[in-house]
């Protein structure tokens, strides 16, 4: 009883333990983020935005955010990529920190702020609506979540080359008010536009990433140092805005107890910026009014400091801020008195254009009437000296027309200087893949800096799991090696680099790869086929729309590259069938002097090639490979590299055959490409088969060949006599020397003749081709299979004879006479010596029976 009763105890004090747990749990905060960089503009491309939007999704990665992030994203995919990070931060819960980052070009119209996608074509004002993406559309609906915060990072202001015709369009972005719980940034302030950046990141994604790692900072604090970085570094062109409605308290890393102090303690830092402007000095006056980046501190400090050289630049902010504010309040009250009111401060302002459409929308004259009731806005009107800067067509505070003096560095009480590792920033590697985020080399933040506790850990973030690790992925290797802070480092697969969130999914295709596949080598391949899902995953995963889309190119992408592959790949070539003619017999039709899918447009590597002496005589049944000079002849196009020549090769122990036409009557390539160099050919001897008569040059169409790819030649085999009849051979042309071969960007290996002359006329031996290596008989085809090109496909069937080509001499090797058979291992060690023939002399018709043609001084004669 007595122990009975201490459990009770003890379960009772366990439940508070237990309630505390459960609801630290339910308050874990999670954090999901998107990022965009547009870079690739069909109107020019931009330099830094790619590389910004990696930058801050590696540097939201640590912070422990769930990153999407894409590149370089049209119309389609980017409304898409919005709508699904909607969707996933729907699905977070009301204990979630959004963040969106997008950069690249923006423009404003008519009060609202526009993300141009890279394939917008916006030639006038009235495209942009149609073509760019209103940003207003998701940050409602995104401020209508009532999440813990939303923050909202345009780095879009940029001088943009759009709408050059019709009415101009303002400057920079449109001054907006936050939802309640929004934070929206831009990286230049309302109505401004910033230069473009010069190095491999922008000045403000730069200093945004290094404020956000910044340890114990607190939100609106991140963006105002920010500002004073931006602001120093590009010498005062550039001055960033945020807006905020944020009352949550929220830090994205937090600074450790035992953290190095500051170089100014907090106490000192907040009593300072306390202050009234008037009572600090000059250089730290400005520093603190560009922190607070209110309209009422930017005219207290022109009251402070008139003359001062910084008065000039503090004036031309405060005439863009005065008239953002002025047509915010215009384009809210949309009455044409209102419009009319805006015209009568500003009629040459920037929204000057705006409020004339927005005039026109309403039916309204652009003039107003004698007398209005103009709207009373809470700024007084803009004085005379504020004119000269909302004239310009594009506000910038470098615009040398301005001549503005560099402002000073920031005193250290209000910005230390920069981490040694963000002085200077290497560009990242190239990116991996499509729409996929170039990624830095990580930089890891101090050991004193971690991300909250509170935080729900992103899955498959390598980062946020090494987040004091310097961290190098090889996309090659597919590697990840990690250096901790005391300089050990070790090379890792990428499931190792993930190991809080990767060891559960390592598991599960172990577990599921034997009951799919039982077999031993199933665990093996299971995990390599899933080896690049890890990859991936270092950097930001794509949005689930446009990884279908990636995935869906990435799948046409082979097929059309299928076709420049390689020639003596398996895929490009279907094997033949047993039991079914080649393509070129029985009447089948060639293929198309065009190619098809199967035939390699731009070829690669050089193609195998039958040698001479290798021809196997044709079982029974099965028909003899056609030789190249019976089929349809195309003049080739300018091949990349030649083709295999076709040379004769040693007959073979069979029936008689027909013997083939020379190629000297063949079409030739073109004199300037090099070709495949047609060689004297013979067809394969066939059982029973019985030669009936020669073929005449202009009688014989010639094979159709490949115009771009480089095919391996076939051998066809001399003519034999048939068991019980003479064959009657062609009489052979004159022999004459051909010219040399052009030098081939690829080779391809030809088959060096084996056939032997006639014995009452031997002709000398030509020269062997130096690429002709024939192979061992190990290397023929097998006996039970017709020869056909290895690398090319075969051609689809023999054309009937049609009207002859002209006659063009290009190589006139003669035709051998019924020879002895050789044996293909004698033919292959001392194969004959291809001699280029040059341009043969005209032949005879034929000659009577009874005679056989010869050649005396070069001259075909009848004998």
């Amino acid at each position: 009883m007595p122990r009975i009763r201490k459990l009770i105890a003890m379960a009772f004090a366990l439940i508070p333990l237990v309630l505390v747990f459960a609801a630290s749990a339910a308050r874990a905060e999670k954090r999901v983020a998107l990022v965009v960089g547009n870079a690739g503009y069909q109107v020019g491309a931009l330099a830094t935005p790619a590389n910004d939007a990696g930058l801050i999704a590696q540097t939201l990665q640590a912070a422990g955010f769930d990153v999407v992030g894409a590149r370089d994203l049209d119309q389609d995919s980017l409304r898409r990529a919005l709508r699904d990070f909607l969707e996933k931060a729907t699905a977070a819960g009301p204990d979630t920190v959004a963040f969106v980052y997008v950069s690249g070009y923006g423009v404003q119209l008519e009060g609202e702020n526009y993300f141009v996608p890279v394939d917008a074509k916006i030639a006038r004002d009235a495209d942009v609506a149609a073509e760019a993406i209103r940003m207003s559309d998701y940050i409602r609906p995104l401020g209508a979540l009532k999440l813990k915060a939303s923050i909202v990072v345009l780095d879009a202001a940029r001088a943009n080359p759009f709408a050059k015709s019709g009415p101009p369009l303002a400057g920079g972005l449109a001054l907006v008010e936050p939802e309640p719980g929004v934070l929206i940034a831009f990286n230049a302030a309302p109505g401004t536009v910033a230069p473009e950046g010069q190095g491999p990141y922008g000045a403000y994604a730069q200093a945004l990433a290094e404020m956000l790692r910044e340890g114990g900072l607190p939100l609106a604090g991140v963006f105002d140092r920010a500002r004073l970085r931006v602001n120093d570094a590009t010498k005062g062109a550039e001055v960033p805005w945020h807006a905020s409605k944020v009352e949550t308290s929220l830090v994205f890393f937090e600074r450790a107890p035992d953290a190095p102090p500051p170089a100014v303690s907090n106490q000192q830092t907040a009593a300072i910026r306390a202050r009234p402007i008037r009572d600090l000095a000059a250089q730290e006056a400005y520093a603190a009014v560009l922190e607070r980046d209110t309209l009422d501190g930017y005219s207290e400090f022109l009251t402070a400091y008139p003359d001062d050289p910084m008065a000039a630049r503090v004036r031309a902010i405060v005439a863009a801020r005065r008239e953002a504010i002025t047509w915010r309040r215009t384009r809210i009250v949309d009455t044409p008195p209102a419009y009319w009111s805006y015209l009568r401060r500003y009629p040459q302002g920037p929204h000057a254009a705006d409020a004339h459409r927005r005039l026109a929308f309403l039916a309204a004259a652009f003039e107003p009437p004698p007398a209005f009731a103009a709207i009373a806005y809470d700024l007084p009107p803009p004085p005379p000296e504020e004119i000269v800067y909302i004239r310009r067509p594009v506000l910038v505070f470098d615009d040398p027309v301005f001549a503005f003096a560099p402002p000073p560095p920031p005193p250290v009480i209000f910005l230390a200087p920069p981490p040694p590792e963000f002085v200077v920033l290497a560009p990242p590697p190239p990116p991996v893949g499509l729409f996929v985020l170039p990624m830095p080399i990580y930089r890891p933040v101090p050991v004193w800096v971690s991300p909250p506790a509170y935080v729900a850990p992103p899955p498959n973030n390598v980062i946020y799991n090494n987040v004091h690790n310097t961290v190098v992925v090889n996309n090659v290797t597919n590697t990840v090696t990690i250096t901790n802070p005391s300089g050990q480092t070790q090379t890792v697969p990428p499931a190792v680099a993930m190991a809080p969130a990767a060891q559960p999914a390592a598991a599960s295709p172990q577990q599921a790869a034997p009951a799919a596949t039982p077999a031993p080598a199933a665990p093996q391949a299971a995990p390599a086929a899933a080896a690049p899902a890890p990859a991936a995953s270092l950097a930001p995963s794509l949005p689930p729309s446009v990884a279908q889309k990636a995935a869906t190119l990435a799948t046409q992408a082979p097929q059309a590259g299928a076709q420049p592959s390689a020639p003596g790949s398996t895929a490009t070539q279907p094997a033949p069938q047993p039991g079914q003619p080649l393509p070129g017999m029985k009447g089948q039709p060639l293929p198309s002097p065009t190619g098809t899918s199967t035939t390699p447009a731009t070829p690669t590597t050089p193609s195998a090639a039958v040698t001479p002496g290798t021809s196997t005589p044709t079982p029974g049944s099965a028909k003899p490979a056609t030789a190249p000079a019976q089929g349809p002849a195309a003049k080739p196009a300018t091949p990349s590299s030649p083709s295999a020549a076709i040379t004769p090769a040693t007959p073979s122990p069979a029936g008689g055959a027909k013997p083939a036409t020379p190629p000297s009557q063949t079409p030739a390539a073109t004199p300037t490409t090099p070709s495949a160099a047609t060689a004297p050919a013979t067809s394969t001897p066939q059982s029973g088969a019985r030669a009936k008569r020669k073929t005449s040059p202009s009688q014989t169409p010639a094979a159709k060949l490949s115009p771009s790819t480089p095919s391996a030649a076939v051998t066809p085999a001399a003519p034999s006599p048939a068991p019980g009849a003479s064959a009657k051979p062609a009489t052979p042309p004159p022999q004459t020397p051909a010219a040399k071969p052009l030098a081939p960007t690829t080779p391809s290996a030809a088959i060096t003749p084996g056939t032997q002359l006639p014995a009452n006329k031997p002709a000398t031996p030509p020269p062997q081709v130096p690429a002709a290596k024939p192979p061992t008989p190990s290397a023929l085809p097998a006996p039970t299979k017709p020869i056909i090109a290895s690398p090319s496909p075969p051609p689809a069937g023999v054309a009937k004879p049609a009207t002859p080509p002209p006659h063009i001499p290009a190589a006139t090797p003669v035709t051998p006479p019924p020879a002895k058979p050789v044996a293909p291992a004698a033919a292959a060690a001392s194969p004959a010596p291809a001699a280029a023939p040059k341009a043969a002399p005209p032949q005879p018709k034929g000659c009577p029976p009874g005679k056989a043609m010869a050649v005396v001084n070069g001259q075909p004669v009848c004998k």
